[in-house]
């Protein structure tokens, strides 16, 4: 559930804020970087940020991945704000990618194996809008080819319901708090990572085998 996920969000904040240096890093957001010159750039949401970072970045071709929050209209939003489903926001994450290494059509079929597309405003035990699947895309040939992707992982059966993702034009994308950014490594045992995130995880890694940076291959 949101409530739970938010408790222990608010549990290693504040076993982990023990000077005021540390409480202050924490509540900074991000740094949003500027793509390189080979770089591109996606957003996608689809649940919970934590699990969504961690699957993009052990992609070939991922060179960074920012958590945040995309698709409402709220400038600049906290995750508490976020969380109270009043900005319109998603919890999001931003690919910064290499497209000689992987293609945007990979990504994106990366992304609805990452999580569950069939579900509207839910993953898991997370309920709320703020956890909806979104594909942004940021020109035709994007939206297109998350139309494809969506109507073969569709005809694959790959789940038994039908994708319900949205598929917006990409807006804005407001990077997360500091403390939210690589959260899946940082906090390994944490109960909601080890129950709710790494299922996610080594779903991705199944689905996604070939393509997954060899580090990881050993832990599928």
């Amino acid at each position: 559930m949101k409530i739970y996920k938010f408790w222990l969000v608010g549990l290693v904040f504040l076993i982990s804020c023990t000077d005021a240096q540390t409480k202050k890093n924490q509540q900074a957001f991000a740094d949003l970087p500027k793509p390189k010159a080979n770089e591109k750039v996606a957003t996608f949401a689809g649940g919970c940020f934590w699990a969504l970072a961690e699957g993009m970045s052990e992609l070939k071709g991922v060179d960074k991945v920012v958590s945040g929050y995309s698709g409402g209209n709220t400038r600049n939003p906290t995750y508490e704000e976020v969380c109270s489903d009043n900005t319109g926001h998603a919890e999001s994450v931003q690919v910064y990618y290499n497209p000689d290494v992987i293609s945007y059509s990979q990504l994106a079929e990366a992304f609805f194996y990452a999580h569950d597309p069939t579900t509207v405003n839910r993953q898991g035990p997370d309920e709320g809008e703020d956890y909806r699947s979104v594909a942004f895309y940021r020109n035709a040939e994007e939206k297109k080819v998350l139309e494809e992707v969506m109507a073969k992982v569709n005809a694959a059966h790959h789940y038994i319901d039908k994708i319900v993702t949205q598929v917006e034009p990409f807006k804005v994308f407001y990077p997360a708090e500091n403390y939210h950014q690589g959260y899946y490594r940082l906090n390994p045992n944490s109960g909601y990572i080890q129950g709710v995130s790494t299922p996610k995880v080594l779903k991705l890694r199944k689905s996604m085998n070939a393509l997954i940076k060899p580090e990881f291959k050993d832990k599928i």
